[in-house]
C-alpha cells in the first residue's frame, strides 16, 4: 500500500490536483478538513465511491490518522481501484506538520 506523509502531500498538491477523499464522518469533516477534499464516510463507500466514477492519477484517502483511510484502500484495492495513497497520521499530521491553524480534536 502506497502512503505519503503530510508534509509529501502539502508539496504534491503545489504541482498536482489529486482526488483528495476524506472517510471521516461528517460532523468530524466540519471541525476540519483539508481543502478541496470530498467526505465520504467510511461506511458509505461500498454505495458512494463508485458513482463518483473517480478516475486521478492519484486518489489521496484520509482520515483522522490513517487507520480507517488504510481500510478503506484495502477495500477499494478489493474493487480493482488503483492510483490509492493513504495519508499517514492523516488530518492529525497535516494540523500538527502542515496547517497549524487547523483544529485538532
Amino acid at each position: 500500500m502506497q502512503s505519503m506523509t503530510a508534509v509529501q502531500l502539502a508539496a504534491n498538491l503545489e504541482h498536482t490536483t489529486p482526488v483528495l477523499i476524506d472517510v471521516r464522518e461528517p460532523w468530524e469533516f466540519e471541525i476540519c478538513h483539508i481543502e478541496q477534499s470530498i467526505n465520504i464516510p467510511m461506511s458509505k463507500i461500498p454505495t458512494q465511491f463508485q458513482p463518483l466514477e473517480i478516475t486521478a492519477d492519484e486518489i489521496i484517502v484520509i482520515c483522522h490518522h490513517g487507520v480507517r483511510s488504510r481500510q478503506v484502500i484495502q477495500f477499494l484495492q478489493q474493487q480493482a481501484v488503483e492510483n490509492l495513497i493513504n495519508l499517514e497520521g492523516g488530518v492529525d499530521a497535516w494540523a500538527r506538520e502542515v496547517d497549524p491553524d487547523m483544529p485538532l480534536y
